[in-house]
């Protein structure tokens, strides 16, 4: 169990790991605000923009404050009003007419399995409450090393998932594993920190430590490999036929 007070030392270490342009952030699933969590300040127009909000502040939501998101209601299994079951079945019926969504789509679409009345974010830094997902925005050479850790953690390749970028969460959270959100058309246009070359990383809170402790030998790892091999190509470019111990050496190693 992770006690409270590491999460300002997990997060720094991922950052520095991975060098991340955004801190990692923390999700929570609650019966209960928990003491001193106050509302989000602003409305927003999908509940996935809560995730680039908790970068810089720590809040507890309901499903009134996702009202504007019938489909991030639906993933997160939040309890639906009237007029959100209303804009999910007209969302819906565009995304078909489309040929966006089939019903084959949507029976393969994560739902969070278990109900509760609140969702809370927070930068991992500072989080009050014990994660029970950690996301983290990532590029192309962050989630090779991510997929790497996957391998060893779980003994697996962590899944892709695609749109909606919030059923990552539920992906995590029903299976206990990490997976890799490659977002959506409309998480794309709803978070600034969502950019053509990023993507979201979650990991499940229970693995957070296990998943720091190789991200950081991994990485470390990386580096010394890229080294090597841009090594390797500069001398084969030369006209060189380097074996892998003469490489070593031409590292100091």
């Amino acid at each position: 169990m992770i006690s409270e007070n590491t999460y300002s030392g997990l997060a720094a270490r991922l950052a520095k790991s991975l060098d991340l342009g955004q801190p990692p952030v923390a999700i929570g699933f609650s019966s209960s605000i928990p003491t001193d969590m106050c509302g989000p300040a602003d409305r927003v127009p999908a509940g996935c923009r809560f995730w680039e909000d908790a970068a810089g502040a720590t809040f507890a939501t309901s499903a009134r404050d996702h009202n504007l998101c019938a489909i991030g209601v639906y993933t997160h299994h939040l309890q639906q009003s009237p007029a959100q079951q209303t804009d999910l079945m007209d969302a819906l019926k565009v995304f078909g007419e489309l040929g966006y969504v089939t019903a084959q789509d949507l029976a393969a679409i994560p739902v969070l399995e278990s109900q509760h009345a609140y969702v809370l974010y927070s930068p991992l830094s500072r989080s009050p409450f014990v994660p029970d997902v950690v996301l983290l925005f990532v590029q192309a050479n962050q989630s090779l090393i991510l997929s790497e850790a996957t391998q060893q953690v779980e003994n697996q390749n962590p899944p892709a998932l695609g749109r909606p970028a919030c059923a990552v969460v539920p992906q995590v959270m029903n299976t206990g594993r990490a997976a890799l959100s490659l977002g959506c058309c409309g998480a794309r246009a709803y978070l600034d920190i969502l950019t053509d070359d990023a993507a979201v990383f979650a990991i499940p809170g229970a693995k957070l430590e296990a998943y720091t402790e190789r991200i950081e030998t991994l990485a470390k790892a990386n580096q010394v490999l890229s080294t090597f091999h841009q090594l390797r190509r500069r001398d084969v470019e030369d006209g060189k036929t380097p074996t892998v111990q003469e490489s070593l050496l031409a590292m100091g190693t």
